[in-house]
């Protein structure tokens, strides 16, 4: 079969690396791709958000799966606009999409079904949104409503920080129209893992737990980025706090999202934090995690594209999914100035040098023969071991070898738990 994957990441790599694996695929693209990819599948120059484009490429070259990595295509309706035209394509349709494309809307859902999260409140008026900031305590979390690109957070530690937040998201429109509203709520105290689902509309599976280093420096210092890291499993999910999830999280939210006729499809990301009254949802994404996929994809020993025919069907209850027992991990190599201003087309020297775990590329570019750097995010280097230990350090033992201008890591994955 011929596959389309939809996006330019590090997630993507990932994903056709793990779909070359199965003997159902004979060939795939990706639009656009990077430097990286194109040494695995052919890029096709047509960017993620343009669906009739990519509507039209799919048709024209009879594409049997297509494979959507980002979220912006899918809340703009990707899916929809696929099935319409008789393609088959792995993803949820946007009125399901919106799960991850208003914050507003996720924290709504929870409230109605009795799904565990954060207290909040939804302002579209700054001026109220300030007014009402005491009530919160601190530290208080700011978020913009809609996406933002993993960004979009902001944890103020005093009453200035939360003004400002506000101001920075309503009023200067950091994030664009995404800020149109922003929703406050109380700061959850616990450890963040993260869990991955396929989901087929009625049955969930969850994949095995991760955990993300979201702060851009050691220690968990500095701005949120898109993810700097990620180990798998994470250390502080055990079999019974999966017991608790599947039961008070997962399913429920599955089935609120029918309730609300709205079926979910795809892969569905609960980003949660257990906390000392149990796990909670800090957010939802509607598709794979970004590290979080660089990681987990590597414990996968069934077949991906088996695993997503059977979401497509509506029969993911009749697969047996298997998972190694051995310990993953990534880190992410970014440029200087990454999540704010940073420079692009810096030539990425050593490459060929790292070879014991995976590099999967994140912002890169061929250029003139050589891979260059063109995003915040370049490089996550991935490796699979016995244990966490082993795992790091042949993640750290490639990074060692590869470098560019201004290039910047957490040296500290998979240390703090």
């Amino acid at each position: 079969m011929k596959v389309l994957v939809v996006g330019s990441g590090g997630r993507e790599h990932a994903i056709i690396w793990k779909l070359l694996q199965s003997p159902k695929v004979s060939y795939v693209y990706c639009a656009p791709g990077n430097g990286g990819i194109r040494q695995m599948a052919e890029c096709v120059d047509i960017k993620a958000d343009d669906i009739e484009g990519l509507c039209r490429f799919a048709k024209k070259h009879k594409i049997d799966l297509t494979v959507v990595g980002p979220e912006l295509p899918l809340s703009l309706g990707i899916v929809d606009a696929f099935e319409k035209e008789g393609l088959r394509i792995f993803g949820p349709r946007k009125d399901a999409a919106i799960i991850e494309s208003s914050k507003a809307f996720a924290k709504d859902l929870m409230q109605k079904y009795g799904i565990p999260t954060a207290k909040y409140r939804i302002y579209e008026d700054e001026t109220k949104a300030k007014e009402e900031i005491d009530s919160f305590g601190l530290p208080v979390v700011i978020k913009a409503d809609g996406l933002a690109a993993g960004k979009g957070v902001i944890i103020a530690r005093t009453k200035e920080e939360a003004l400002n937040a506000i101001d920075i998201i309503m009023k200067e429109k950091h994030f664009g129209e995404a800020g149109n509203k922003v929703v406050v709520e109380e700061f959850l105290e616990g450890k963040e893992v993260s869990i991955l689902a396929f989901v087929d509309g009625k049955t969930a599976v969850p994949m095995v737990s991760a955990q993300d280093y979201k702060r851009v420096f050691d220690n968990d210092k500095g701005l949120n980025t898109g993810g700097m890291g990620a180990i798998s499993p994470a250390p502080h999910y055990d079999d019974k706090v999966a017991v608790e999830v599947m039961e008070k999280i997962i399913k429920p939210t599955v089935e609120a999202m029918n309730k609300e006729n709205r079926p979910y499809k795809g892969v569905l990301y609960f980003g949660l934090m257990i906390t000392k009254d149990g796990p909670k949802v800090v957010e939802y994404n509607c598709r794979f995690g970004d590290p979080e996929t660089e990681a987990v994809l590597l414990r996968l020993e069934s077949d991906l594209v088996e695993i997503m025919e059977a979401v497509l069907d509506e029969r993911l209850h009749e697969v047996d999914i298997e998972w190694t027992n051995n310990a993953a991990m990534c880190v992410v190599m970014a440029s200087g100035g990454y999540p704010e201003n940073f420079e692009k087309g810096y030539e990425i020297k050593g490459l060929e040098n790292a070879e014991e775990g995976i590099i999967f590329h994140a912002g890169t570019k061929y250029v003139d023969g050589k891979i260059v750097t063109n995003g915040g995010r370049v490089l996550v280097f991935s490796a699979l071991g016995r244990t966490l230990d082993e795992a790091r350090a042949i993640v750290y033992g490639d990074i060692e070898k590869v470098s560019f201008k201004d290039c910047h890591y957490r040296r500290d994955i998979g240390l703090i738990k």
